[in-house]
């Protein structure tokens, strides 16, 4: 029998062989990370006997710590140095993740639990007109935000994408690096700056303490208009050239090669980054509330007095506590349930129309 022949039974080796052959089974980093929460649980549980509560967040990070030390020194017994550092950088890669999501779902669960409760065919079908203390809902704050987000969209979007692409198509030169500049540092502004500005703009054309919906609308287009052109920009440059210079040699003039195909073959791209600008502006409370201010009324006019959104609407439920006092948070809370529902809708959306209008998937 040749070493050929016997290969294959070389390379099958039982699990419990593995250990011998300088590799950890794939079940010890989960038993070590189950021990090392154990032990530090066990350290954790005799403090608190001793008195005080148990700390369960020093728990989970003494135990992660212990369990980086433990995976580090055994791998690096078993399987060498690189394969040591290679667990030890996935460890403290999982922990980050871990971190990130600890906020995340404590947000999102401190949400339901406490709007759940504020939720009913009231809140969705009234304002708060006339209403003090129980009763009445946020139709009024919902319609003000699709209306002022819509309209932000409307404003933002063709502005951001014609930037890009004459970015990425046409500019050269210092007027390209200017706007480049320019739009790097609106992408770093605070969001009561754009409100601020979109105030005085319009206090200085009209008259001093106005508030309308449009000025709202342009207050969250001023943050929305840099991420709409970072992120088509960055689509736009991950458009092969030789899709640009085959159409060029068909003689395709450039803005009908920009239109039929670079356009078409970064659409899921820009669609995902303009979804996710509305996502990120839909919750901007600073702006909204300098520029178009707040009402207990239904108003469907961008231009027609005081425009409440769902962001307002909550800041000043919380703020503005009457009696019952209960009455007003739960509504505080239901508003910010149904904001965080908005955001995630729009978040799957974007999701799908990267995945339906991927060019692997194109018709």
């Amino acid at each position: 029998m040749t070493i050929t022949e016997n290969a294959p039974a070389a390379v099958q080796l039982a699990p419990s062989a593995r250990i011998t052959n300088g590799q950890l089974p794939a079940w010890s980093p989960w038993v070590l990370l189950a021990a090392s929460l154990v032990v530090s649980a066990a350290v954790f549980g005799v403090v608190a006997a001793g008195g005080g509560g148990f700390n369960l967040v020093g728990t989970v990070i003494v135990g992660v710590l212990l369990y980086v030390v433990l995976i580090g020194v055994i791998s690096s017994l078993v399987e060498g140095r690189r394969k040591a550092t290679d667990r030890i950088v996935t460890a403290l890669v999982a922990s980050a993740f871990g971190i990130a999501m600890v906020p995340l779902v404590s947000v999102a669960y401190t949400a339901l639990q406490n709007g759940i409760a504020g939720l009913n065919a009231e809140f969705f079908s009234s304002s708060m007109r006339n209403v003090v203390g129980e009763g009445g809902g946020a139709l009024h704050a919902i319609m003000g935000t699709v209306l002022i987000t819509l309209a932000a969209a409307v404003i933002s979007i063709p502005i951001g994408l014609l930037t890009s692409i004459y970015l990425v198509e046409y500019g050269r030169g210092r007027l390209a690096r200017g706007i480049t500049f320019l739009v790097d540092v609106m992408t770093g502004i605070p969001s009561i700056v754009a409100g601020l500005f979109i105030y005085a703009l319009f206090a200085l054309i009209l008259t001093p303490g106005i508030r309308m919906g449009l000025m709202g609308a342009l207050s969250l287009a001023v943050l929305m208009i840099p991420v709409v052109v970072r992120s088509s920009e960055e689509m736009l440059r991950l458009v092969p050239n030789e899709l640009r210079e085959a159409s060029y040699a068909l003689g395709v003039p450039k803005w009908l090669t920009i239109l039929k195909i670079v356009l078409p073959t970064s659409l899921a791209g820009i669609v995902t980054g303009v979804t996710l600008s509305i996502a990120r502006v839909i919750g901007e409370t600073a702006p909204l509330l300098v520029t178009a201010g707040f009402t207990a009324s239904m108003n469907y006019s961008l231009t027609d007095g005081r425009m409440m959104s769902l962001p307002v609407f909550v800041y000043t439920q919380y703020m503005n506590q009457g009696l019952p006092a209960e009455a007003y948070v739960n509504r505080a809370w239901a508003a910010a349930l149904v904001l965080i529902v908005i955001v995630m809708v729009l978040n799957l959306i974007a999701r799908l129309v990267a995945r339906y209008f991927a060019p692997s998937k194109s018709r």
